[in-house]
């Protein structure tokens, strides 16, 4: 009977040893707990319809990183120390995906970001890669729609210089628009911050015909609103920070007529069988069209499953080899390759807000 309850012990240990761990490390609390929310839901669809690989069953654990920086960087360390995980999935902010990926490059754990789009994220690094497209590119497309579709010719950018993020992209599409003869005016703001009269009535006396916001919905959605009620009726445009329905129920009116870029909407001509698949099962489970960041964290998941079924084990060298080896792999966003970087190389989608609702505009591709 003894040796029977050995083995069955050992049965035990051995199964629970070839059970897949993914740690997703997400804001679930805080100030974008709302990016959080969303990128689970892609996960959860994600996990529902491929739960296994290699015929072992993936098992999920959500760490909150609280939308704290610091944070990020302990739950990673936790997800990876107490969770013993294969792999990360996460995180969604820079500011947070910086402090989280110098914890997984540390203890070489292979992690991906569904929305980071910071190039420091993955810059100098070996197991940390994304599978959204970076700001550079970003940036780019914005200016080209400022300047080339807009006719616009002098933008106020509305900075947040605590978020990477926000940093980053500002300078991203300062460089392109500046080199397409336009010309720019930087305000200065904080995260958290509710009054913005003062950047507004600057920017407006400077004669600029339009606002560039790369920042996240909340502070994009007050600037809206305190921009409109100023007497500022300019184009909006912002970047993907603004892909959240909170932009809408928080900005009503005032945000129609903004446009952003972003990585995915229901109505862009994606036709794999996985965005198929995807946005079926989204309407389905939630009697709604997705954001983004539910089609990014979808793809996020799906990335990590095959790079683990291409390594053929769980050691975590073999997964983040194997995750900067993904060529063709078709998503809800699109073909994903990621290169020797661990970057994305995607097309961006331009949103804009119309009769408070997020419709398709256009897609703009890599050059």
């Amino acid at each position: 009977m003894k040796k029977v309850l050995v083995l069955f012990i050992l049965l035990l240990s051995v199964l629970s040893l070839a059970t897949v761990k993914i740690g997703v490390v997400l804001p679930m609390t805080g100030g974008i707990a709302a990016f959080g929310r969303m990128v689970w839901e892609g996960v959860e669809i994600a996990h529902e319809l491929f739960p296994e690989v290699n015929g072992e069953p993936i098992e999920l654990t959500i760490f909150d990183n609280r939308s704290d920086k610091i944070e990020a960087a302990n739950a990673v360390r936790r997800a990876i120390e107490v969770g013993n995980v294969n792999a990360i999935l996460g995180e969604v902010a820079s500011s947070y995906s910086l402090s989280g990926g110098a914890v997984a490059e540390e203890k070489k754990t292979p992690m991906v970001s569904p929305a980071s789009t910071n190039p420091l994220v993955t810059s100098g690094k070996e197991y940390v890669s994304r599978v959204c497209f970076i700001d550079p590119f970003q940036g780019w497309a914005a200016a080209v729609l400022a300047h080339d579709k807009l006719g616009i010719r002098n933008v106020a950018i509305f900075m947040d210089v605590e978020q990477d993020y926000a940093v980053g992209l500002a300078n991203y599409f300062m460089e392109t628009f500046q080199g397409l003869g336009g010309h720019v005016f930087f305000e200065y703001y904080k995260s958290g911050d509710q009054d913005f009269t003062a950047q507004i009535s600057d920017a407006m006396m400077t004669g600029a015909e339009a606002f560039f916001i790369p920042g996240y919905y909340q502070e994009i959605a007050l600037i809206a609103i305190q921009a409109r009620q100023l007497g500022f009726f300019g184009p909006l445009i912002t970047g993907d920070g603004a892909d959240a329905p909170e932009t809408i129920t928080i900005g009503r009116e005032a945000v129609n007529g903004l446009y952003f870029t972003t990585h995915y909407h229901s109505d862009s001509p994606v036709f794999t069988e996985n965005a198929k698949l995807f946005l079926e099962k989204y309407r389905e489970k939630y009697g709604k069209n997705p954001a983004a960041l539910s089609a990014l964290g979808f793809d996020a998941y799906l990335v990590i499953r095959d790079a683990i079924a291409r390594a053929g084990s769980l050691d975590r060298d073999a997964i983040a080899q194997a995750i900067r080896r993904t060529k063709n792999f078709a998503g809800a966003t699109g073909i994903i390759n990621i290169d020797e970087n661990g970057n994305a190389i995607k097309s961006v989608a331009i949103v804009k807000i119309e009769d408070e609702q997020f419709k398709y505009d256009t897609t703009i591709n890599p050059q």
